[in-house]
């Protein structure tokens, strides 16, 4: 292409950085179109940086995110919605706790739940992340699709990372480090659902982005979903706050405010140890903050799950099934 001919992708920069007056969001068609040419390889860098980081000062509407999605998605195997139960992402990272959350999504697939969990490698540093923990409990990170169904199928729960699932975004979320900032990918990875899963179920931290989640599942069809301001980012209950949990049911949208479950908030701990979260799962070690966040994050997905009808009932299933638990399965 020469110097004078205009790039087909300098058009959704245009839109986007054409001034306060001149600029506008992306139509959900737009999105769609500018994340096939990413995702494709037709896009310069320059261009891509460019891109990313004005979505970043503009941050995503609902119809972006649904087109980024539907783009991702079609890169993506075609899976029948047999195969998962609860689509569950874990792309933030922990860094003031223990990724506890790990636990809850285990104990849901321990009663018959099939739980799909997709996540990447370190991207941040100083967090820990669920894709560097599954080893305490011996349980590999999918290699293929083929994988994970079959990990599914054996034992309810798979992890597949965005390494996996799309090498592009993946290569995108990595260049938080060279950008300084987030960008749009941290958003979208989180409504991908690769699985097709009919219940899906997403943690943020900054609360503004709840309501994007939630109005892009409605675009997205997405039958089921639970948007939470989860402990660090994460899809995991804190016990210490009360919990708005923004939803979708069949087209509709719906919010519920979870209580705080302790008085006061614990003082987080000076250190994290990663061994800690098989040792609580045996019970070998006592965490009282812990074991409020593993049954209270559980409690909210069996809510969505429609497992318990009320808060209520939500609450003690989860608290059965931690009591419960096979403490020597992992």
């Amino acid at each position: 292409m020469s110097n004078t001919t205009e790039h087909p992708f300098a058009e959704f920069i245009r839109i986007l950085g054409k001034g306060k007056k001149g600029s506008r969001p992306l139509t959900q068609d737009e999105a769609y179109h500018a994340m096939r040419m990413i995702l494709a390889g037709e896009v310069e860098e320059i261009q891509l940086g460019a891109f990313l980081m004005l979505m970043r000062v503009k941050e995503e509407t609902p119809e972006e995110l649904a087109g980024f999605v539907l783009a991702v998605r079609e890169t993506l195997p075609r899976i029948s919605t047999d195969i998962a139960d609860l689509d569950w992402s874990a792309y933030a990272g922990k860094r003031r706790h223990l990724p506890w959350y790990i636990l809850s999504s285990l104990l849901l697939a321990e009663n018959g739940i099939k739980v799909l969990m997709h996540g990447s490698a370190s991207h941040s540093e100083n967090r820990v992340f669920a894709q560097d923990m599954l080893a305490l409990f011996s349980l590999p990170n999918a290699a293929s699709f083929t994988q994970a169904e079959q990990q599914l199928q054996a034992r309810n729960f798979a992890y597949i990372s965005l390494e996996q699932l799309c090498p592009a975004l993946n290569r995108m979320i990595h260049l938080r480090s060279l950008m300084g900032l987030r960008s749009p990918v941290h958003t979208l990875v989180r409504l991908i659902n690769p699985f097709n899963a009919p219940y899906s179920i997403q943690g943020i931290f900054h609360p503004g982005y709840r309501p994007v989640h939630q109005e892009a599942a409605l675009l997205l069809q997405q039958a089921h979903m639970t948007v939470i301001k989860g402990e660090g980012g994460e899809t995991e209950r804190n016990p210490d706050m009360e919990c708005l949990a923004q939803s979708v049911h069949n087209g509709t949208l719906s919010e519920e405010t979870w209580p705080a479950l302790f008085p006061r908030r614990h003082i987080k701990p000076d250190k994290l140890e990663p061994k800690q979260l098989i040792q609580l799962w045996r019970g070998e070690i006592n965490d009282e903050f812990a074991e409020a966040s593993i049954i209270g994050t559980t409690a909210v997905a069996l809510k969505l799950l429609a497992k318990a009808e009320s808060q209520e009932s939500a609450q003690k299933l989860a608290a059965e099934y931690w009591q419960t638990r096979n403490k020597n399965a992992y």
